[in-house]
């Protein structure tokens, strides 16, 4: 019995110490899980603002600059804090239009800082007559 009471005493605070170890290492885990669904988030809505820059350039009668202004107006309704500093490049010829944004992701994990980014690229639309003789 006296064996039995002493190992006893000598348990005592193993839980204590074990949850002041594992508390932390839960808690990371849950804020690297976070960052990761913060990183998916920001890159599907730079997806989504490249994909709408790129139609918002390539009716025959648009420009890059119509690109860039409907990107910087999705921007200002969408990204919020999720994609920080945000840099939309869209660039127009006469056949093809590109659209590529990039911009860090809100960190919820210090020193991880994660990036997102989206691009879309399409032929630049024009319309066309048929040639006399063809159907």
């Amino acid at each position: 019995m006296h064996s039995r009471a002493c190992a006893l005493r000598e348990d005592r605070g193993a839980a204590t110490t074990q949850l002041v170890i594992l508390f932390p290492l839960l808690i990371l885990t849950a804020l690297v899980a976070v960052q990761f669904a913060l990183a998916w988030h920001a890159q599907h809505i730079a997806q989504f603002i490249a994909q709408d820059a790129l139609a918002a350039a390539r009716p025959q009668h648009a420009s890059a600059a119509d690109g860039r202004a409907q990107a910087r107006h999705r921007m200002g309704t969408l990204a919020g804090r999720i994609l920080t500093s945000p840099h939309v490049t869209v660039t127009r010829s006469p056949t093809r239009v590109s659209a590529h944004v990039t911009g860090g992701v809100l960190q919820a994990v210090p020193l991880l800082e994660l990036r997102a980014s989206g691009a879309a690229a399409g032929a630049t639309e024009r319309l066309t007559t048929r040639e006399d003789g063809q159907q």
